[in-house]
C-alpha cells in the first residue's frame, strides 16, 4: 500500500508540536530513540525527522511528499512550494532590528547599511520592494551579536518574545513577515498519494477547529431566548432544550475562543445563567 511521506523538524519545539498534532489526529508513530525515519502503525504515513533547513529541498526533490515547516523558512528557501494549511503553532515574526541607542527614522535608516541575517532572500526581496540597498552578511546562528562586535549596523532575524533582542541591546523596528507552522506539499506529489493527504488534512482541520473553539451550555429564560440566541455566533444553529423548570431552556452552542469573553459578557447582560464552558477535542463539520 502506498504511504505518504512527511518531514518534520528533527528536534525542538516544532518537532514536539508536530508530533502532538499527529497524535491528536489519531496517528500513532512507532518511533524509537534517535530514529531518522519511522512509520505510523495505524495510518499510511512515514515520518522523516530532518534538519529544519534541509526540508525545503527534500520537498522540491520529491523525497518527501509533505512537511510541517515554518512559513518563514518556506518563503526563504521554498521557491514555488505551496502550503495547504496553516497550523496555528510556532508563531513568530521575521523582523529588522537595530541597536537601542540608534534613532530610527524609517526604512531609509538601512540605506547602504550592513545587515546580518540568516534570511538573505527574504531581506533582499523586502528591501528591493522598498527601493532600499543594503549590504547583507549571511550568518547561521547568533545573528544578534553582529552589531555588538561591529560586524553589522542591524539584523534581520526571527522574533518571538523579543527577549533575545533585549538581552543584546537591540530593538525591533520593522516586521517583514509574520509566520507560523504550515503544512507544505511537494510539487512532485503523486496522484496516488492525494487521497491519503486529503484524509490527513481532514483530520488536521477537525483538530484545529476544535482547538479554536469552546463548547458552551447555558440556561436562559424563555422570554429572553431569542435575544440570547442572536448573540451566539456558533455553528449553524444552537441546540435549545426545555428545562424541567417552567419558562426556562438550556442552550448549547460553540464559540470561537478569540471572541469568547466578549460573547460571555453579552450573554450575562441579557439574562443567561449557569454558563458552562468546555474544551473541544475535535470538531468534524
Amino acid at each position: 500500500m502506498s504511504k505518504l511521506k512527511i518531514a518534520i523538524q528533527k528536534s525542538g519545539r516544532l518537532n514536539e508540536d508536530s508530533l502532538s498534532l499527529l497524535k491528536s489526529c489519531g496517528i500513532s508513530i512507532d518511533n524509537g530513540k534517535d530514529q531518522l525515519k519511522a512509520s505510523a502503525s495505524n495510518f499510511p504515513l512515514e515520518v522523516f525527522y530532518l534538519r529544519n533547513g534541509d526540508i525545503p529541498q527534500y520537498l522540491k526533490d520529491g523525497v518527501v511528499d509533505i512537511a510541517i515547516i515554518g512559513e518563514n523558512l518556506l518563503i526563504e528557501k521554498g521557491g514555488d512550494i505551496e502550503f495547504i494549511e496553516k497550523l496555528g503553532f510556532s508563531k513568530c515574526k521575521v523582523s529588522l532590528a537595530i541597536p537601542k541607542g540608534d534613532e530610527y527614522t524609517g526604512l531609509s535608516y538601512f540605506q547602504d547599511k550592513r545587515i546580518a541575517t540568516s534570511y538573505p532572500n527574504t531581506v533582499q526581496n523586502f528591501l528591493k520592494s522598498k527601493n532600499i540597498t543594503s549590504q547583507l552578511h549571511i550568518i547561521n546562528g547568533s545573528v544578534e551579536i553582529a552589531p555588538n562586535i561591529g560586524l553589522a549596523d542591524g539584523i534581520c532575524d526571527i522574533v518571538s518574545s523579543g527577549s533575545t533582542l533585549f538581552k543584546n541591546n537591540l530593538k525591533e523596528v520593522e516586521v517583514i513577515l509574520k509566520s507560523e507552522a504550515v503544512l507544505a506539499v511537494s510539487p512532485k506529489l503523486e496522484a496516488s498519494q492525494q487521497e491519503i493527504l486529503d484524509k490527513l488534512q481532514f483530520r488536521i482541520q477537525s483538530v484545529l477547529k476544535g482547538r479554536r473553539s469552546k463548547y458552551i451550555l447555558l440556561n436562559a429564560p424563555n422570554d429572553k431566548l431569542e435575544k440570547i440566541i442572536s448573540i451566539l455566533p456558533g455553528m449553524r444553529s444552537p441546540t435549545v432544550l426545555p428545562l424541567s423548570e417552567k419558562g426556562w431552556s438550556s442552550v448549547h452552542s460553540v464559540l470561537d475562543k478569540n471572541e469568547f469573553w466578549e460573547v460571555i459578557d453579552e450573554l450575562k447582560k441579557n439574562g443567561a445563567e449557569g454558563i458552562l464552558v468546555c474544551p473541544i477535542e475535535k470538531m468534524v463539520v
